[in-house]
């Protein structure tokens, strides 16, 4: 009954709002012995395991080049390490490198004046089939579930490591995949993950994940005795940030994107050029924490990994092998990075005043950007408007913006969550990445047990409401 009364009440305050607005690392553990590919680079350990990796980017559309271009360069620090392709299982919407705005059409690039880090990456599941789906199967290696795809699954037994690398837009408790297909929450992703261990599919397991609000998705929810060990680029409660973006020094003028996320480019650069054999897990973190100072790079589940080498999950690139000291490498600073959730918007701007004046690229630009500005003000408003019938006033903001305590998973009841979040969407059109900020505000409405007939009784007369919508100027706040 409970669950009825979640979903419902979204529905009748949204059908209602219709009447005024269209619902539009201890010693580290060496590797004795370690064989060697072709190449010359590792790729088993003494005990027979292999090196298993999954790259995941769950967005698509050319305003999220970063996404992929995160992924790709994962995908050739893995390649340089020894990992064969077989071992690596990529997702990508595969929408980007020729895209037609691509200036460099074919390739794609994840730093100012970088190389292209498109090359070779494997096509596994691209444009539909990259969905939660898919995805779970993979983890799970139960190839009877698959959607299309090539059929790649993570065939990992108890001696192997895997890899997992997810880069995308999140939200409190989930994160996006592309468009028309379901997020993935953050308890089912737990509950794969715990499937994968009971099956004894794996030794060890390090995922790194990429996302506003990205702690929130091991918060309370991650066991420490799965011997899974993750990093996210935030906290539970905060934003993640887009850097290489248009407008900063060094950035090609024919790029109006950004071209890489500050958490990622800050671990890949740090794999780029050091010695994966000799730095542990728990080092990279700290160098990675104190790079992308602009949110809380947080640590999750088993500690006792944080004493491996990188070496045991990404391989090594023999290149590097000349590497000696942690502490005779520095990383570049980052002058200026901007919220991922604003980094769209950003992308717009810039196309817009690069268009040359008067053409049907400056104003079809022009559209595209008030379009945005319009439709964040429209979220704005519904999501305010729903919350002060529900709550009044006084307390609205207060419920919008409760974060529980450190430890605690942002909702006890998920069914609840999603019912919620699918009603609010299906009803008054989807948040879009910046409307996924308010996510926690709609898992707080379920944790705060609203029923439908308090809606009823105490808000039906201030139901018809009228839209206030206009297009104005939206600013563009930057970290300096």
């Amino acid at each position: 009954m409970a669950r009825q009364s979640c979903g419902a009440l979204i529905f009748l305050v949204c059908l209602s709002l219709t009447a005024g607005s269209l619902c539009l690392p201890v010693n580290a553990v060496h590797i004795d012995s370690i064989t060697h590919g072709d190449d010359g680079s590792p790729s088993t350990t003494q005990d027979n395991g292999k090196k298993w990796a999954v790259l995941v980017a769950g967005s698509n559309g050319y305003r999220n080049y970063r996404h992929q271009a995160n992924v790709c360069h994962a995908y050739q620090i893995l390649k340089k390490g020894g990992l064969k392709d077989e071992n690596i299982i990529v997702f990508m919407y595969d929408d980007i490198a020729f895209n037609p705005e691509n200036p460099r059409q074919g390739l794609i690039i994840n730093k100012p004046k970088g190389h292209d880090v498109y090359k070779g990456v494997p096509k596994d599941y691209t444009g539909d089939d990259v969905n939660a789906d898919n995805l779970y199967a993979v983890i799970l290696g139960n190839k009877s579930t698959l959607s299309g795809g090539s059929g790649k699954v993570l065939r990992s037994g108890p001696n192997d490591h895997i890899f997992i690398y997810y880069t995308n837009h999140g939200a409190a408790g989930l994160l996006e995949m592309p468009t028309g297909t379901p997020s993935v929450f953050a308890i089912d992703l737990i509950d794969v993950l715990n499937k994968k261990h009971a099956a004894k599919g794996y030794k060890g397991m390090v995922f790194s994940l990429e996302a506003c609000e990205s702690g929130s998705i091991f918060e309370g929810l991650l066991p420490k005795n799965v011997s899974i060990y993750a990093t996210t680029s935030a906290n539970a409660e905060e934003d993640g940030y887009a850097t290489y973006c248009p407008g900063q020094p060094g950035i090609p003028a024919a790029y109006d994107i950004c071209l890489g996320d500050l958490f990622s480019i800050s671990w890949m650069e740090d794999c780029d050029k050091n010695d994966l054999r000799k730095e542990t897990l728990e080092k990279q973190y700290e160098r990675v924490r104190r790079r992308t100072n602009d949110s809380h790079v947080m640590q999750y589940g088993d500690m006792s990994h944080i004493k491996e080498f990188l070496l045991t999950y990404m391989g090594a690139d023999p290149a590097n092998d000349s590497y000696t000291s942690m502490e005779d490498i520095s990383s570049p600073s980052i002058s200026r990075v901007i919220s991922q959730r604003d980094a769209d918007l950003l992308h717009l701007h810039h196309k817009f005043h690069k268009a040359p004046a008067g053409s049907h690229t400056k104003l079809e630009a022009r559209k595209q950007l008030l379009d945005e500005i319009a439709h964040r003000k429209l979220v704005d408003y519904r999501i305010n408007k729903i919350w002060e019938l529900l709550f009044g006033h006084q307390k609205s903001s207060k419920v919008l913006l409760n974060v529980r305590p450190q430890g605690q998973p942002l909702v006890d009841d998920w069914d609840c969550f999603k019912m919620l979040m699918r009603t609010y969407e299906n009803n008054c059109g989807p948040l879009s990445n910046y409307g996924m900020k308010y996510v926690r505000a709609i898992a707080n409405m379920g944790n705060a047990g609203v029923t439908i007939e308090n809606i009823w009784l105490q808000h039906l007369i201030k139901l018809v409401l009228r839209n206030p919508m206009s297009r104005t100027s939206f600013p563009i706040k930057q970290s300096k």
